[in-house]
């Protein structure tokens, strides 16, 4: 069963996200708030752990798109190709914010991720997510959760998050309710940008 802890954003309890880091590190997987819906996800550097959550998402862990979470764009670079100064200006202008940037894969990604040409890069603005990364000391890969219901694409109430995932994940927060809107992403990894999937983030950063 998973713990169910309450974390406030707009002053995450230092205890509290010390329980979530050693889940982490421990090889556990999370649910946790952004400023968007909310995500699962687990250590960038824990293989097991990563290929729990490709198992629970039905894809080869090779072939998964998951999202970086990260603190700022500071470590970029261990993650992400060298890139232009349009680009980081674009990051710059949305980040924090509800978005995932698409970017060249550097060749010092983690070695799952080692065949991968582009990565997902996503900076939420969210207290809770930012205070895990920044503890942890990296980012945490991360996918959305998503229902299977028709009307409704992701649950917001973390209690039925927890009614849900139970089984599946070692640790579910509570950080409110959330948004069913996800990020809007953006592939910046050519010379023009496209819009992959339109979102909570608004395209007039451009």
């Amino acid at each position: 069963m998973a713990e169910f802890i309450r974390i406030y954003e707009e002053n995450p309890n230092a205890k509290e996200i010390k329980k979530v880091i050693k889940v982490l590190k421990d090889g556990g997987l999370i649910i946790y708030p952004t400023d968007t819906v909310y995500g699962l996800g687990c250590d960038i550097n824990n293989i097991k752990a990563l290929e729990r959550v490709a198992q629970i998402k039905g894809v080869k862990l090779d072939k998964a798109n998951f999202s970086f979470i990260c603190y700022d764009l500071s470590n970029l670079s261990d993650y992400v190709k060298q890139i232009d100064t349009t680009t980081f200006k674009i990051l710059k202008r949305a980040l924090p914010g509800p978005y995932t940037f698409i970017l060249p894969g550097a060749k010092t990604l983690p070695h799952p991720f080692k065949k991968k040409k582009t990565v997902g890069i996503r900076v939420p603005k969210n207290n809770i997510a930012l205070e895990i990364v920044k503890q942890l000391g990296r980012p945490i890969i991360s996918t959305s959760i998503r229902d299977e219901d028709e009307i409704i694409e992701y649950t917001t109430d973390p209690e039925l998050i927890l009614e849900k995932w139970d089984n599946l994940v070692d640790l579910v927060i509570d950080g409110g309710y959330g948004d069913n809107l996800a990020s809007t992403v953006i592939d910046l990894s050519e010379e023009v940008p496209v819009i992959v999937r339109e979102g909570k983030g608004s395209l007039e950063i451009f």
